[in-house]
């Protein structure tokens, strides 16, 4: 006995012409026979029923289909006799046998079961019936053994034709596991390919070239087909071709707005988008290459609430973007988008230690002409003055006492000077203390040293929700623009206020009543100028994820203004509206 992971149909075949047969005969067979004859109908049901279990089990007997057979050909027999042979009212119930042996064996089968059948005929017509009707169990013999071949060959068709319907759905089974693992190895390919390099080219040029491989994934290597793909990515608020496949060169220099139609759908709703008219788009019309083309598929490179760009696909078949095909595209545009990502991050550190390098420079540069502009010539002229008082000493040594006095300041106010600029360099009643006293630190030194008055307003909830990295670039925000303003605007008040704005967004304001300046002249030749605090202001403002707003008019003092999110939401929001 053996047990098997499937069901055998033929069993079912069997087991279910047995199920009708005893059906037929319980109806029609004579009541009158008695015990003879139900006996064995009982243990023909019997049997059955044990073949039912079996095959619902999934077991299969030793020789089960030989012995099936014959167990069908030893009641047919029985009740052939029992109910009158040639002459009784079950004489079909010899088809049991020759079509359980066409099921099992085909024509062979059917054929033995036939004859065996037909022998039981002759011999019933021999022993059981008068000479005269040998010729009735000859023609009935002739019959049966028609009927084998008959049934053997219809068995043999039917076999054959699901033999090859099982085969033909074997072969659909293979090729479709084979393009699923071919599909799974693009999708590796892709994902290998895709985060090995760190270069926008190759990674945009990557995601065009697997795009293909991988909606067909079965074809070979000379494989060309009629799609047409390219990726467009935002610069500045516009979208720009940086890779594509079948576009022509006039296609390539093509901008877009990214407002309208497929692409504005896609990128406002944040999900691809199908069409079957892609000709007719408001945006994609003006495309050449995709005139010949009918359905295209749109994939937003979307990552929270940054939008990179769009995936847009297009072929000429209007049945081509098919559901699997969709989902293949959509994944691929996600990992396009972390490999963009990464290329980004990679070229924004590139330029971060670039911009650092410059701003060690610049922070070099700026003590370098604050030392020269302040201090450096305090010590001369304090060393002049020392001169001057050692050759008094001799000529007129009634005015020493003066001059000493006025050395004396000069070199106070030399020290004042030289105490706030390492205060500005590194703040340590920051890290000690908190923002608040930082920035009245700053006041009290900037009104001791340069007699410069400066309010602090600050709201004490909204510092100690921010990380001490951000007190720190709030901190020297505020000290450029007060120094800004100290220097340049010549202000006799400087205020100085951090506030919320709602519960997400905060504000620094840094207020001066001093002249004022024209700020679009002045941010129109600032690359010319020598200072560089606008680009500090602006520059430190980035490191926050911040916005920096400046208001001024030559005799009405500035207000700069530095826009604070607390929340990604709100950091979105902000630039949004910028």
């Amino acid at each position: 006995m053996r047990k098997f992971n499937s069901p055998y149909i033929a069993d079912w075949f069997a087991i279910s012409l047995r199920w009708l047969a005893l059906f037929a005969l319980s109806v029609g067979v004579d009541s009158e026979s008695g015990f003879s004859i139900f006996f064995p109908l009982t243990l023909w049901a019997l049997w059955n029923l044990g073949m039912s279990v079996v095959a619902g089990l999934n077991i299969r007997l030793s020789y089960h289909r030989q012995l099936s057979i014959l167990v069908d050909i030893l009641f047919a027999g029985i009740f052939f006799f029992l109910q009158g042979g040639l002459n009784g009212a079950v004489l079909w119930v010899g088809i049991i046998p020759i079509i359980s042996g066409a099921i099992y064996f085909e024509v062979i089968g059917s054929m033995l079961a036939a004859g065996i059948m037909a022998a039981i005929m002759m011999a019933y017509a021999y022993f059981k019936m008068p000479k005269s009707s040998l010729v009735a169990g000859g023609i009935g013999a002739i019959v049966v053994l028609g009927l084998g071949v008959l049934f053997g060959f219809l068995s043999h068709s039917l076999i054959a034709n699901l033999r090859q319907l099982r085969e033909n759905q074997e072969k659909k089974e293979k090729k479709r596991q084979l393009v699923e693992n071919e599909r799974l190895h693009a999708i590796y390919e892709l994902t290998t390919t895709l985060n090995a390099t760190l270069s926008y080219k190759r990674v945009l040029e990557n995601a065009l070239d697997l795009s293909v491989r991988a909606l067909h994934p079965d074809a070979d290597e000379n494989f060309s087909d009629e799609i047409v793909s390219a990726v467009l990515l935002f610069v500045g608020n516009k979208l720009i071709v940086k890779s594509a496949r079948r576009f022509t060169n006039a296609d390539q220099k093509l901008v877009f707005t990214g407002s309208e139609g497929i692409l504005g759908t896609s990128i406002t709703e944040g999900e691809p988008v199908l069409t079957q008219n892609v000709g007719y788009d408001s945006e994609l019309s003006r495309v050449i290459a995709l005139r010949s083309c009918t359905s295209s598929y749109s994939v937003p490179l979307r990552t929270g609430f940054t939008v990179y760009g769009v995936l847009l696909f297009a072929h000429p078949d209007p049945d081509f973007f098919t559901t699997e095909r969709r989902e293949m595209l959509e994944l691929i545009g996600r990992q396009s988008v972390i490999a963009i990502q990464n290329a980004r991050l990679y070229q924004d550190l590139i330029e971060e230690k670039e911009r650092m390098v410059e701003v060690q420079e610049e922070a070099r540069k700026k003590l370098a002409r604050d030392l020269h502009d302040g201090p450096t010539q305090s010590i001369s002229a304090i060393a002049m003055r020392l001169n001057l008082i050692r050759m008094m000493l001799s000529r007129a040594p009634d005015k020493v006492e003066g001059e000493l006095i006025r050395a004396e300041e000069l070199a106070r106010r030399t020290a004042k000077e030289i105490r706030h600029m390492l205060f500005t360099l590194r703040p340590l009643v920051l890290e000690s203390q908190g923002l608040r006293a930082a920035l009245e630190a700053m006041a009290e030194k900037m009104h001791e040293t340069f007699e410069q008055n400066v309010q602090v307003d600050v709201d004490d909830k909204l510092v100690e929700k921010l990380e001490m990295g951000k007190q720190g670039v709030i901190f020297f925000l505020s000290e450029e623009a007060a120094n800004n303003a100290r220097k340049h605007a010549k202000a006799s008040l400087i205020k100085i206020r951090l506030r919320y704005l709602d519960h997400s967004l905060a504000v620094l304001e840094i207020k001066d009543n001093g002249k004022g300046f024209d700020v679009k002249a002045v941010t129109k030749n600032y690359e010319q100028r020598g200072s560089l605090g606008m680009v500090n202001l602006d520059e430190r403002t980035a490191l926050i994820n911040g916005l920096l707003h400046i208001d001024s008019a030559p005799g009405k003092g500035t207000n700069v203004q530095v826009f604070l999110p607390l929340t990604e939401e709100a950091a979105d929001r902000l630039h949004r509206a910028k």
